[in-house]
């Protein structure tokens, strides 16, 4: 499954290729003919919940797993059994496996030094990799001695300072504190975007996929479920795992009657969406933050409020509205017990073509 993203500012170069890969561990298909491009100084994240194959995804790129059928492609050559130091991509994992016997300039400098690199160009490049890091002044600083979101930026510094065309990470936030996670989003997309390298990111976290990336490529089960920018993923899910597994979503059984009319909740809605035919089932999917409050008999919908949590920027309401309950965002808030209308407008009703409910991962 290959979808086009669309993308601004982008250079339209497929850099990297997977060719129908498929990976079995004994009995196990972990992927099932994938099918993707990546583009040249492209942040695309792999994001899928665990056991969906991205990160032996990742593995194959990187060349630490070989697909049991298929072919990966860099630049047009074929490298898929190609040996990792011989591709020009570094990897970033979850556990860092810094040197702790080394200081950090060392550490930064280990691979320069196994290829023998003349030490005038270790000190410049180690020395620009530690401004970029942030980390400049440190350099003697034992690696053992360093924080969490240290020895992360060492890791990236020592993987960037080889000069990659592609690095890959692999979860590489899953070890910081929410804050320090929330810092260091921001702060390797603005690395990515000044170094201008392609940089492919494994998380299960929908809101790292979110602010980072400009492509997110949706996996489940050992399979794409969509590829788009992080607006079209979230405004416009395929499927139902989707449009759960991004963001907080209501999704009702519906029936499409015909070109900008749906049925749900026993009632007629006007929509957008065209070309699923007359009469036809589908999932309408519903963003809470979409459903706005009003007065009861003044909305398309009415219900009672079962349940009210405040959540700092808005109140989230759970209301039963006969069809089911919908979750609700609101800036206001009505209490337990309290019957009120719910209204949307035509485009935040977005029509799915139904499929199988998501399952487990």
């Amino acid at each position: 499954m290959q979808e086009k993203p669309l993308l601004t500012g982008i250079d339209d170069y497929h850099l990297i290729e997977l060719v129908d890969i498929t990976k079995v561990f004994d009995s196990t298909t972990a992927l099932c003919r994938m099918n993707l491009y990546i583009r040249r100084r492209e942040f695309v994240t792999l994001l899928g919940p665990s056991g969906c194959g991205k990160s032996t995804t990742l593995r194959i790129i990187g060349g630490f797993e070989q697909p049991t059928e298929g072919r990966v492609l860099f630049e047009g050559a074929d490298i898929t059994r190609l040996p990792p130091y011989k591709r020009r991509v570094n990897t970033v994992f979850q556990r860092y496996a810094l040197f702790p016997h080394l200081n950090v300039f060392d550490n930064i400098a280990f691979g320069l030094t196994i290829a023998k690199v003349s030490k005038p160009e270790i000190i410049r490049r180690v020395g620009a990799m530690l401004d970029l890091v942030g980390l400049k002044g440190m350099e003697k600083r034992s690696a053992d001695a360093l924080s969490g979101g240290q020895q992360q930026r060492v890791a990236i510094a020592r993987a960037l300072v080889n000069e990659p065309e592609v690095l890959l990470l692999d979860e590489p936030l899953g070890a910081l504190d929410l804050r320090l996670r929330k810092d260091m989003q921001l702060e390797l997309k603005k690395m990515q975007q000044r170094l201008g390298i392609t940089f492919l990111y494994v998380t299960h976290d929908q809101e790292e996929a979110l602010t980072m990336s400009d492509t997110i490529v949706v996996m489940r089960d050992g399979r794409i479920q969509q590829i788009g920018t992080p607006k079209r993923i979230y405004d416009e899910p395929k499927n139902a795992f989707v449009a759960a597994f991004i963001g907080e979503s209501n999704i009702l059984d519906a029936v499409m009657v015909r070109d900008e009319r749906v049925v749900f909740c026993g009632r007629e809605f006007v929509c957008v969406d065209r070309g699923f035919g007359e009469d036809t089932p589908v999932d309408v999917v519903l963003r809470p933050e979409d459903l706005t409050l009003v007065p009861a008999g003044q909305g398309m919908l009415s219900g009672v409020v079962r349940s009210v949590l405040f959540k700092g920027v808005h109140y989230e309401m759970m209301i039963d509205c006969g069809c089911g309950s919908l979750k609700v965002h609101s800036t206001s808030m009505a209490p337990e017990g309290e019957r009120v209308g719910l209204s949307v407008v035509p485009f935040n009703i977005h029509i799915m073509e139904k499929v199988a409910a998501p399952g487990g991962s």
